[in-house]
């Protein structure tokens, strides 16, 4: 299956996910760790996104849209997820045009949504491995140790916008720019509205019967 994955910060994209594409066997395509590796490995769309990164402005939806296709092409013969993309309407337009001629198309799209204030609580108690960029919850799903990583024993620290101060203002501009995505989607076949509040597992089960 291709699935769009979006929703507001902290609303557990990317730890539901993870999870679905491993156990479904597609590719998960976050769209952080895109951007990321297409700079290290130094690829076309990656210089041109370091241009701009470099004088602090956001790689245009052209190239980030470029990061995508190859992405797809290379890793998602199986299927694929994406999470944290698109983000506005002009990439999710360049998305369906650029699938399209591949010869490919989205099954689902899956908007999942809680109140935000369980939005803020979760993004004040995220926690993120320096080293693997691993997440935790203080209070959900804390470290064996106290700030250091299960996996590969890194330092664990909070980032700067999952402070609370930031948190709101966060949270005002995803659904002030998420709004016109939503109108988008709300009436193509395979969309699904999620309710994300609630326990972990819970709304695993939620998204696993969403994508059936």
């Amino acid at each position: 299956m291709n699935i769009v994955l979006f929703g507001p910060p902290g609303v557990g994209k990317g730890t539901q996910g993870a999870r679905l594409a491993r156990e479904t066997g597609i590719a998960h395509l976050a769209m952080g760790d895109i951007l990321r590796a297409a700079v290290r490995e130094g690829t076309e769309a990656g210089r041109k996104a370091r241009e701009y990164m470099d004088a602090g402005q956001l790689a245009p939806d052209d190239v980030v849209v470029e990061m995508i296709e190859d992405r797809i092409l290379r890793d998602g013969a199986n299927g694929f997820l994406l999470d944290g993309f698109p983000r506005n309407v002009a990439q999710a337009e360049a998305l369906d045009a650029m699938l399209a001629r591949h010869g490919l198309k989205l099954d689902r799209v899956v908007f999942m949504d809680a109140p935000e204030a369980e939005l803020i609580e979760r993004l004040a108690g995220r926690l993120v491995c320096r080293a693997c960029g691993l997440s935790f919850h203080r209070h959900y799903s804390p470290p064996r140790e106290e700030g250091v990583c299960d996996a590969c024993g890194g330092e664990l620290y909070q980032r700067e916008d999952d402070r609370e101060e930031v948190i709101a203002q966060r949270l005002a501009v995803y659904r002030e720019q998420t709004a016109p995505l939503l109108e988008f989607y709300r009436n193509k076949p395979g969309f699904v509205r999620l309710d994300a509040a609630g326990e972990m597992d819970e709304v695993y089960a939620a998204l696993r019967e969403a994508v059936r």
